[in-house]
C-alpha cells in the first residue's frame, strides 16, 4: 500500500482550485494528528524567535500546508518551502501568489546537498527523515542552516510500528521509506552527533492516536488504493466514524504517551 498514488489525486484535484486547496489544507490540519502537534509546537516556538522577519525553512514541504499556516498566523515570517517533487512545488507557488502570500518563497533542492550557513531561525521537517538514506549527512546540513539559539523541528515514525511495519496481517506503508523510523534515544543521539545540544524528544500517536490513524486515515487510505471509485462512499463512512476519530486525536494530543507510533524531537542550536 502506498501514499504516493494517491497524494497524487489529491494534488491534481486542487492544482487549479484555491478554494479546494484551502479546503484541502484544512482537512489536512484536521485528520492527520501529526498536523495537531505540530501547529501546536509552531505556535509556541515561532513567537521566542527574533520580533522582525524571523526566517524559517520548510525543508520538504509537501503540499506546502505548515508554510501556508506559518505565512497566514506569523505574517512578518519569511519561509523558504523546500522538496524534490518540482510539480508539487509550482501548484503551491501559484496557489500562494494566488491568495497573496508574499512571504514564502519555493525551491527544488534535495536536502542531502543543501548549503545553507546560519540563515535561518527555524527549520521545519514533517515526515522526511524516514525517506532519506543519509540522515547524519542531512542533520548536519540543517545545523548549519541554522543561526544560534535556532530551532529545530522533526516529525518522523518511530521504530514502534510508525509504518505498521510490525502488523504482519495489514498492508504497510513501509515500502516508501527508506527505513522504519527512529527510536526516541536514537534521533536525539544523532542530532547531539552533529552539534546541538538541547534536545528534547517525546512519542505521539499513543494507544488513542493509534487507533485514530487506523479508522481515520488507514483503512480509508487501503480503500483508495483498491479502487479509486471507492472515493464516493468516503463521505458516508467519515459520517459514521468522524465524531469518534476527531475525539480520539483530541485523548492523544493531551495524554503521556510513554510509547508511539510517531515522534517529535525539537532541538536547538
Amino acid at each position: 500500500m502506498q501514499y504516493d498514488p494517491i497524494k497524487n489525486i489529491f494534488a491534481k484535484f486542487i492544482k487549479s482550485n484555491s478554494l479546494l486547496r484551502k479546503i484541502f489544507y484544512k482537512l489536512l490540519n484536521l485528520f492527520f494528528l501529526r498536523s495537531w502537534y505540530i501547529r501546536r509546537i509552531l505556535k509556541q516556538i515561532i513567537p521566542k524567535l527574533k520580533p522582525n522577519s524571523p526566517k524559517i525553512l520548510d525543508a520538504g514541504t509537501g503540499f506546502a500546508q505548515y508554510s501556508y499556516f506559518i505565512a497566514k498566523n506569523f505574517p512578518s515570517s519569511e519561509i523558504l518551502a523546500l522538496d524534490i517533487k518540482e510539480d508539487y512545488l509550482q501548484d503551491a507557488e501559484s496557489f500562494f501568489k494566488k491568495v497573496g502570500l508574499k512571504n514564502v518563497s519555493f525551491k527544488v533542492a534535495d536536502l542531502r546537498k543543501i548549503n545553507f550557513h546560519n540563515e535561518f531561525d527555524l527549520i521545519l521537517c514533517v515526515d522526511v527523515m524516514e525517506h532519506i538514506d543519509d540522515d547524519v549527512l542531512v542533520l548536519k546540513n540543517f545545523f548549519n542552516s541554522l543561526s544560534e539559539k535556532g530551532y529545530l523541528i522533526i516529525n518522523t515514525p518511530s521504530i514502534y510500528g510508525g509504518s505498521d511495519v510490525h502488523d504482519e496481517h495489514e498492508e504497510s506503508f513501509i515500502s516508501e521509506h527508506f527505513r522504519i523510523g527512529y527510536g526516541k534515544e536514537e534521533l536525539e543521539e544523532k542530532l547531539k552527533s552533529v552539534g546541538f545540544n538541547e534536545v528534547n524528544g517525546f512519542y505521539t500517536y499513543g494507544f488513542w492516536g493509534d487507533k485514530a490513524w487506523r479508522i481515520g486515515i488507514k483503512y480509508p487510505m487501503i480503500m483508495l488504493n483498491k479502487s479509486k471509485f471507492l472515493i464516493l462512499l468516503l463521505p458516508f463512512y467519515y459520517l459514521i466514524v468522524l465524531p469518534f476519530f476527531l475525539f480520539m486525536n483530541y485523548l492523544d494530543t493531551n495524554s503521556n504517551i510513554k510509547i508511539g507510533t510517531g515522534l517529535i524531537v525539537i532541538a536547538k542550536k
